[in-house]
């Protein structure tokens, strides 16, 4: 034994590893105020993850973007309709589900904020931000209404 009371020797059978997954869920009012919450609860995780700052920073756009667009398009700021989140973190990856209540809608049809008559509107990027900062994203509409978008950052 050590002098701090651990055997350094080398394991002679195999090894147990352990994985941690840590799952944060949260339900939100339909108020853009609580956006901040969401982003609070996410870089929170991120911090205990030990990810680097551009990684945080991503991740940080892309759940502000998804929960705004939850609130302002998709329950249309209903405060009767939630925004749910999910978030579970591993030591691979980060995956983040954002679920509105509203009646859906096909991000195909949303407009290239790069292409020229786009460049210059004030809002339109979400989707965009969330695409180039993710490594997965797709949304899933439900037939009993409501969008789910979900995110995947691999570390």
């Amino acid at each position: 034994m050590s002098r701090s009371g651990l055997d350094r020797r080398p394991l002679q059978g195999p090894a147990l590893l352990t994985v941690t997954v840590e799952t944060t869920e949260l339900t939100l009012p339909s108020r853009i105020e609580y956006v901040e919450e969401a982003a609070v609860a996410v870089a929170g995780i991120l911090s205990r993850s030990g990810v680097g700052e551009d990684v945080a920073f991503g991740v940080d756009m892309a759940i502000r973007e998804a929960v705004t667009n939850a609130v302002l398009h998709g329950n249309k700021q209903d405060e009767g309709k939630f925004v749910r989140v999910t978030v579970e973190s591993s030591p691979s990856s980060l995956e983040i589900s954002v679920h509105d209540e509203g009646a859906g809608f096909n991000p195909q049809e949303v407009p290239n904020p790069t292409e020229t008559e786009n460049i210059m509107k004030s809002s339109g990027r979400g989707i965009f931000f969330m695409r180039n900062f993710m490594d997965d994203v797709e949304w899933l509409i439900r037939p009993e209404g409501g969008t789910t978008v979900k995110m995947r950052k691999k570390f």
